[in-house]
């Protein structure tokens, strides 16, 4: 991986291209070029038999800069700096900083590559990039640009392995709101990593990564477990109290399981009885009595702001209706 540093100061990290990669698409570039030439060549050669030898001379010269020189110059500049092979083996011309070529870049390595590729059979372009810690030719030296990889592998994406089943409810009483994510992640990324591990490092980093988690969760392992699987069930435990808190409204409170999981409970009313609302304000599980003395209550105070001690109130006209 090389950093390349931007005019933003960002660090970009590409691939520089290797030798080999390199000389598969100069190989394909020139089988192309050479072969345009030739086409080209012969069919001037029958078009202009009368001329003398040394304008023949001079229609090849200019054919040989025209197909040999100004086309992959041409082609690198309006591709970004993607050419025939290079866009075959998956690679590309960029600057030193990361940006995209420009004219000047591509004339200059065109220029250069004809004397180090085409006149010496690759020779000197070979040894410089062996010798260069980012596989550059001299082209590239001289140009600024470097050729990295576009098409890299990616890896597929790791999760973390399963628990085993008897660990189901085995910490689902524990305490994780005081984990802080740091241990959170580098628990998954042991996890997801540990059959790439030594076996000997990867007992030590478990055994640590272990010790700082019950540290926070104030329990200790449980006797005959080993520290791999203790983070296994405590980072299983947590993905599950997530799901179900992302769950939301999915996840019915009643459950004591899941109310546990999301951290709910059910309240209680001041006085101790069960069934209150989380503030108090009414009964959820009012029994159909309670329901219509509350009813008959509302009703009777509705009545009464329209009537007064002895009988309806008078309107704002001053207008009594008869009794």
């Amino acid at each position: 991986m090389s950093e390349l540093v931007t005019g933003d100061a960002v660090v970009l990290g590409l691939r520089p291209a290797r030798l080999p990669s390199r000389a598969l698409a100069v190989c394909l570039d020139l089988l192309l070029a050479w072969g345009v030439y030739l086409a080209i060549s012969l069919a001037l050669l029958t078009a202009t038999a009368s001329l003398d030898m040394a304008a023949l001379a001079a229609v090849q010269v200019a054919l040989f800069l025209l197909v040999l020189v100004g086309v992959p110059i041409a082609v690198e500049t309006l591709s970004g700096g993607r050419s025939v092979g290079k866009l075959a083996a998956g690679l590309r011309v960029v600057r030193e900083d990361g940006g995209p070529i420009r004219f000047r870049h591509a004339l200059v390595r065109g220029a250069i590559g004809v004397v180090e590729i085409q006149l010496l059979f690759g020779l000197i372009a070979c040894v410089a990039s062996l010798v260069s810690a980012r596989g550059r030719r001299l082209g590239d030296v001289f140009a600024g640009t470097l050729v990295v990889r576009e098409r890299v592998p990616v890896p597929k994406g790791m999760t973390v392995p399963p628990p085993p089943p008897w660990l189901a409810q085995q910490f689902a009483e524990l305490d994780l709101s005081q984990v802080p994510d740091s241990l959170w992640l580098a628990a998954r990324q042991y996890l997801m990593r540990a059959g790439q591990l030594d076996p000997a490092a990867g007992r030590s980093l478990a055994e640590r990564l272990a010790d700082d988690m019950r540290a926070w969760i104030a329990a200790p392992v449980p006797p005959g477990m080993s520290a791999a699987t203790f983070l296994a069930g405590v980072v299983a435990e947590r993905q599950r109290r997530e799901a179900l808190r992302f769950a939301g409204p999915a996840t019915s409170p009643s459950d004591p399981a899941a109310a546990h999981a999301i951290g709910a409970t059910v309240p209680a009313s001041p006085s101790g009885e069960p069934g209150r609302s989380a503030d108090g304000v009414g009964d959820v599980s009012e029994s159909p009595a309670a329901g219509s003395k509350s009813s008959e209550a509302a009703g009777g105070a509705a009545d009464r702001e329209g009537e007064g001690p002895a009988g309806p109130s008078p309107s704002a006209t001053g207008f009594v209706p008869p009794s």
